[in-house]
C-alpha cells in the first residue's frame, strides 16, 4: 500500500504519524517547548541589570575614622555592593561570611589613617568568597578600586600642598593612561555573554535528548515495524518524516529566542537576520543528526541518552566560551571539535557578535554540515535496528 506512494508523500506520512505522538505525549510538549520557553526567560531574566546588584559586604573598621568612613561609603555606593554590617572583629566576619550572610568584607585594623598620612603603608585586607567566582572577583576589583582612589586622594593632597600642578600629580599618579576598547560588549553586560551562550546550549541539550528518546521508544513500544511499514522499508524516509515535526518545532523555539533576544532585549548583533537564522537552522539540524547518529551506533535508549547528554554537558567546557580551548592541552583542542555547541559559538562569535562574512567561519559551517552529514554512516545498522532488534529494558 505505501510502496506506491511517492517518497515526499510517505515522509508526509510519517510526519503526520509523528505529530500525532508528539501531542498525546506530555513529555514531548515539556522537553520541547514548555522548559526551553521557562529556560529562555529565566536566564534572560537572572541578570537583568547586566551585572549583580548590590552583593551584601561587611565592614571591620578597627580605626573608625573620617578617612576609613569615606572609604566605606564609596564602597557602598557602587552598584554591585551594598554594606550591609559591620562586625567587631574579623573573626566575626569570617563566620558570617561563613553563614553566606555576606560575600566579603573589608577589614581596617588600628592606626590605618595614620598610616596613611605619614606614608607608612598600612595594611587594608579583603576577604572575598571565591567559592562564587563572578561575585568574589567583581567584590575584590571594587573594594582594591576603593583603596586605590583613597590612596591617590591622600597623595593628591599632600603634592598639592607641596606646590605641584594638577599635571604633574597627574603624571605622578597615573603615569601611564589606558584607554581600552571592549569590542562587541562595551558595556561589559554578563547578560549579553551568557545569554548568547548558555541558552543554545541548553536549547541544544533539548535536541540531543528529545531526539534520541523519540527514536528509541519506537524499539521500547515495539513501533519500529508500523514505522517501517509506513515509510516503505526506506529508513532515510523514516527518520526525516520523524525528525521533520520535531525540526520544526525546535526551529520555531530558537527563532523566537533570537526575537526575543535581539529585538525585545536589545543585545547586540553585526549581522543580518539571515545569519542569523542560517546559525539556528545548521545547529538545530547538525544537533538532531548527531542524536540520529548516535542512536545508530548505539541502539539502545539508555545508552544512547547518556551519551547525548555527556556529549551536550561537555560541549559546555569545550565550546571555549568559559576557557579558551586553545589553551587547553593540544588533545583536548582536538577533541574539542567534535561538539556542534562549539562551531555554533564560533560562529555566532564571528559573524554574529563581530559581524565578519562567512569566509572567515568556514570551517565552523563546514564542521556543522558534516554533523549534518553523520547519519549516512549509521543508517544501514539503524535500519537493522528498527527491522530486527528486540528492546530488552
Amino acid at each position: 500500500m505505501y510502496g506506491n506512494r511517492n517518497p515526499i508523500m510517505r515522509i508526509l506520512g510519517v510526519a503526520r504519524r509523528e505529530c500525532g505522538i508528539i501531542m498525546s505525549t506530555p513529555i514531548y510538549i515539556f522537553c520541547m517547548v514548555i522548559f526551553p520557553v521557562v529556560m529562555v526567560f529565566f536566564f534572560t531574566s537572572l541578570m537583568d541589570d547586566g551585572l549583580p546588584q548590590e552583593m551584601p559586604v561587611g565592614i571591620v573598621d578597627l580605626d573608625n575614622t573620617a578617612t576609613t568612613r569615606s572609604i566605606i561609603r564609596r564602597l557602598d555606593a557602587m552598584n554591585t555592593n551594598k554594606v550591609v554590617a559591620r562586625y567587631a572583629t574579623p573573626a566575626e566576619a569570617r563566620a558570617a561570611m561563613q553563614r553566606n550572610e555576606i560575600y566579603a568584607f573589608m577589614y581596617f585594623p588600628e592606626g590605618t589613617t595614620s598610616g596613611i598620612m605619614s606614608q607608612r603603608k598600612p595594611k587594608v585586607s579583603f576577604y572575598y568568597n571565591s567559592t562564587m567566582l563572578m561575585a568574589g572577583v567583581l567584590l575584590f576589583r571594587d573594594m582594591k578600586t576603593v583603596c586605590t582612589l583613597a590612596s591617590a586622594a591622600v597623595g593628591q593632597t599632600t603634592m598639592r600642598a607641596k606646590g605641584y600642578t594638577d599635571d604633574q600629580i597627574m603624571v605622578f599618579l597615573r603615569p601611564v593612561s589606558v584607554d581600552s576598547h571592549m569590542i562587541g560588549n562595551p558595556w561589559t553586560n554578563y547578560n549579553f555573554y551568557l545569554g548568547s551562550f548558555m541558552l543554545p546550549g541548553v536549547l541544544l541539550l533539548f535536541v540531543f535528548l528529545v531526539t534520541a528518546y523519540s527514536v528509541g521508544t519506537e524499539l521500547k513500544f515495539r513501533r519500529s515495524q508500523v514505522l517501517m511499514r509506513l515509510s516503505g522499508n526506506d529508513i532515510w524516509v523514516a527518520m526525516l518524516g520523524k525528525m521533520l515535526p520535531q525540526t520544526l518545532i525546535f526551529l520555531t523555539i530558537f527563532y523566537g529566542y533570537y526575537i526575543y533576544i535581539y529585538a525585545f532585549l536589545g543585545f547586540p548583533y553585526q549581522c543580518g537576520w539571515f545569519t542569523i537564522a542560517l546559525i539556528g537552522f545548521l545547529s538545530v539540524t547538525a544537533s538532531q543528526a548527531f542524536g540520529v547518529f548516535v542512536f545508530g551506533i548505539i541502539p539502545s535508549l539508555r545508552l544512547s541518552m547518556s551519551v547525548c547528554s555527556l556529549w551536550s554537558v561537555l560541549g559546555f567546557t569545550m565550546s571555549g566560551a568559559a576557557y579558551p580551548l586553545f589553551a587547553m592541552d593540544p588533545m583536548l583542542e582536538g577533541v574539542g571539535q567534535l561538539f556542534p555547541l562549539r562551531h555554533y559559538f564560533m560562529f555566532y562569535q564571528i559573524c554574529v557578535f563581530n559581524g565578519y562574512p562567512f569566509s572567515y567561519a568556514w570551517y565552523n559551517l563546514l564542521a556543522l554540515v558534516i554533523f549534518i552529514c553523520l547519519p549516512a554512516f549509521a543508517m544501514k545498522n539503524l535500519r537493522r535496528a528498527m527491522l530486527e532488534y528486540v528492546y530488552i529494558p
